[in-house]
């Protein structure tokens, strides 16, 4: 059951580590094996960089997530939830010299793919109201804002120490020895002033919050930013980009791999024929290299891209949230995929009759793709017997081959 695995396992190994059927020593072992983890790396380097050939959706559509967050804001109020809309629009940092619109547009810049138009507009309405009179306004309400925080503590901290200072007091303690910042007999005084003084921040807070709110640039942005016409289609072009972002990035790398692989397939195939052993060698790892990402980028893209979320659809149509059916799903299908690949390459990449075939007729050693002597029983190179006995005639024939060279017989194994 597990002879044939074994020999193609056997196989790949030696074809990894050998030279014209003769063991590599360990120095070059080690730099084979060097120059395989550099070439490696640098591939997958090359397929994250293609991969961002393409701008992600959240660059397509930079304006989607602050709408949405603005959106589920519903457990505020309407002032302070167009506040904190303002504010997260305003940058901490007003030095910087870039718009927020060419901050859009840079995800343009040496990439495949546009910014949203409506986007763009968001931007520049943004841009409108990040300006010196409402940064300061921004910077007066953090301000008052701060100073309400140091009282509440301060008052937090009275009330704490209240009973302590009042024990004091009865025990005729001088208020010199004590440990508490405040006397009892102010502790009230104090609080009522901190309390009064919390209120009026808290209503020229409020004032300038009304103010900034009711300023042209920030009532034409929020009304922007409420046309739900505008922005469903920002969301249904978010969801359908994030939709086949993951295939076209597969795309992409495919498109980096495969010529690779096919190159260094052409060069194993001339470097066997010719006898070039080293470089035999080199083609071999170099495939086997190129194989290896291509494969993880497989798997990748059966999570995530189209034909996950297509499952994704289908599950959910007919089962509900029943989404563990998904892996029930691929654990049939990936073997099932698998299985075809190996057929396909057995039968039709390295298929050793259709290898043999080519190679006696280019006087060719059927084992190793060295060039012998017509009547050669075996291989110089490889030592390897280049013919068997036919089942009919028992005269020499090669093998592997279908027919017999002597008398045509087939040479397969007869099926009962």
């Amino acid at each position: 059951m597990f002879a044939r695995p074994r020999r193609i396992l056997a196989r790949f190994f030696n074809k990894s580590r050998k030279i014209n059927n003769e063991p590599l020593n360990k120095v070059s072992l080690i730099v084979i094996i060097l120059i395989d983890i550099f070439i490696l790396v640098n591939v997958f380097t090359g397929l994250d960089d293609i991969s961002r050939w393409q701008i992600a959706p959240s660059q397509s559509y930079p304006c989607y997530v602050e709408w949405q967050n603005y959106q589920t804001q519903t457990n505020k109020d309407t002032i302070d939830k167009k506040y904190e809309l303002l504010k997260l629009s305003l940058p901490v940092d007003n030095n910087t010299k870039s718009s927020f619109v060419s901050e859009y547009r840079q995800a343009e810049e040496g990439h495949l793919g546009k910014v949203s138009e409506t986007c763009l507009k968001y931007a520049d309405s943004k841009d409108k109201i990040n300006n010196s009179t409402n940064q300061q306004a921004l910077k007066g309400i953090d301000q008052k804002q701060a100073k309400i925080t140091n009282l509440e503590q301060t008052s937090r901290t009275i009330r704490s120490q209240y009973d302590s200072t009042l024990l004091e007091k009865i025990a005729g303690q001088s208020r010199n020895q004590s440990i508490n910042s405040v006397g009892a007999e102010k502790a009230k005084q104090t609080l009522d002033q901190n309390t009064r003084t919390i209120s009026t921040l808290k209503k020229e807070i409020s004032n300038l919050k009304n103010e900034l709110i009711a300023k042209p640039e920030s009532i034409s942005f929020i009304a922007f930013l409420n046309d739900d016409g505008k922005f469903n289609e920002v969301e249904k072009g978010y969801r359908q980009a994030s939709f086949w972002y993951p295939s076209i990035q597969f795309g992409f790398q495919s498109l980096f791999l495969l010529p690779l692989i096919f190159l260094a397939l052409l060069v194993q195939k001339f470097s066997q024929r010719k006898g070039y052993g080293l470089i035999s060698l080199i083609s071999w790892h170099l495939l086997v290299i190129f194989f290896i990402p291509l494969i993880f980028k497989i798997f990748e893209f059966l999570q995530v891209g189209v034909i996950f979320q297509f499952l994704v659809d289908i599950i959910s149509a007919l089962f509900g949230r029943l989404l563990f059916l998904i892996s029930y799903l691929y654990i049939l299908i990936i073997p099932l995929v698998g299985f075809g690949l190996i057929k396909f390459f057995q039968k039709f990449v390295f298929n050793t009759k259709a290898q043999v075939a080519i190679r006696v007729q280019r006087s060719c050693c059927v084992n190793c793709a060295k060039t012998i002597r017509h009547h050669d029983s075996y291989c110089p190179h490889c030592g390897y017997y280049q013919y068997v006995e036919c089942q009919n005639c028992h005269n020499l024939t090669y093998e592997h081959l279908p027919y017999c060279k002597q008398c045509g017989h087939s040479q397969e194994p007869s099926k009962l």
